[in-house]
């Protein structure tokens, strides 16, 4: 009876703990940066989706603004980590990889045969030989402009900087202002820096500054700067752009008081929403500049990750197993006209999305985004000063001068 009685109090003691750990297991705390609103829906929708295939799993979002949650995520990975987290691939997974923070996931991309069905963005996801996360979406970056503003003035889509010039400066001329741009965030200046650079000098160079091996102050430096004055002491940008958020830019091409727009194509769906049909908006891709340059395209890729120090990795993993599937994916990529990465979710047919795709497939290479490609501290010291720049062309020398201090100081 004793030894009976030990059997069934071991039993208990067993059950216990199981129900202790599926307790604990039931919840999964996700740290998200999806504040924009139609991102922010489409996270949701995963999530509800998540949970309706895993009843037995409480999930709990907390959202934060994107720029706040840049500067916050180190220390909630070190402190109180989450059991997921969303961020970015390639250089900007890197420092949390060396430090330990992110969870190897390679399990996850060999069970589910991910090297395959999420192939382009493999390299971006490898540090060590092993994975650190899974890309569920990225997106093209082009020049969105105003068909009949175009029409009206028998402009068409520039494919050369000739081109775009004599466009910019035949707008400004009739009182439309070439590009609306909003730098109150600086990270939008970005996106013309990495562009004009890429046509100028080519993916190889791009990547070869942004990973600190070239000056700013060099030649070939400058020689974007060039180009870049072409644009801004005409006065081709939207005047007062630094007061101005993304979003808060996009009235201005609504209302036709300027005709393009260089954006990513999550910034579709707010033109849409404004009222911008396929009727009265265009999309090209960013003119060549150099002739015979191979053609790269920005494609920042979104991620999800586990932290090292996460308390529930089991129903992390099937949440990331979930996110790289390809209806998930797809679903994502429909609500924020953003791309699947999966390469068995199905073509998109928005026009904006499969313009966006063929243009990728195309490139011969594909950037995340300055400041995803350069270390954090050298791209908020270089988004800070092309938004100076912007402001005050005539500062570009004291700009390129303090960009070389910091590149000297973050990659020494």
């Amino acid at each position: 009876m004793k030894m009976a009685k030990t059997a069934l109090t071991g039993a208990a003691s067993l059950l216990l703990a199981a129900v202790m750990s599926c307790a604990q297991a039931g919840t999964l705390v996700i740290n998200s940066n999806a504040a924009d609103t139609s991102v922010r829906t489409a996270f949701d929708a995963v999530v509800k989706g998540f949970s309706a295939e895993n009843p037995d799993v409480d999930v709990k979002v907390n959202t934060f603004d994107t720029e706040g949650y840049k500067t916050s995520i180190r220390n909630f990975l070190s402190a109180e980590p989450p059991d997921v987290v969303t961020w970015y691939a390639g250089h900007r997974m890197a420092p949390f990889v060396d430090a330990g923070l992110f969870e190897d996931v390679s399990d996850i991309w060999a069970k589910n045969g991910l090297d395959q069905s999420l192939k382009s963005a493999a390299p971006a996801m490898t540090l060590n030989g092993k994975k650190w996360g899974i890309p569920y979406t990225y997106y093209a970056w082009g020049i969105y402009y105003r068909k009949d503003l175009f029409a009206k003035l028998g402009i068409e889509p520039p494919t050369t900087w000739k081109a775009l010039l004599d466009a910019c400066a035949k707008l400004k001329a009739n009182g439309i202002t070439p590009f609306a741009i909003g730098t109150k965030q600086t990270w939008t200046t970005a996106s013309w820096f990495d562009y004009l650079d890429m046509r100028v000098n080519g993916f190889a160079f791009h990547m070869d500054l942004t990973s600190g091996k070239i000056p700013y102050t060099d030649k070939r430096v400058e020689a974007v700067f060039d180009r870049w004055d072409e644009l801004t002491k005409p006065g081709y940008f939207l005047a007062n752009h630094a007061s101005y958020t993304w979003q808060e830019a996009v009235p201005a091409l609504v209302k036709g008081e300027a005709a393009m727009y260089l954006m990513g194509t999550f910034a579709v769906a707010p033109m849409k929403e404004a009222g911008l049909g396929e009727d009265r908006l265009g999309f090209m891709p960013f003119p060549a500049i150099t002739p015979n340059l191979p053609r790269a395209e920005e494609a920042p890729i979104e991620t999800v990750h586990i932290p090292s120090k996460a308390k529930n990795k089991v129903d992390a993993r099937r949440f990331l197993t979930y996110m790289s599937r390809a209806d998930v994916q797809a679903k994502f990529g429909a609500m924020t006209e953003e791309l699947p990465v999966s390469r068995n979710a199905p073509a998109p047919t928005d026009p904006y999305l499969k313009a966006g795709a063929t243009m990728l497939a195309d490139a011969a290479g594909l950037s995340q985004f300055y400041d995803r490609d350069a270390p954090a501290e050298m791209a908020k010291a270089g988004m800070d000063g092309f938004q100076h720049y912007m402001l005050q062309p005539d500062a570009r020398d004291a700009v390129l001068t303090r960009l070389e201090q910091v590149r000297q100081r973050v990659y020494k």
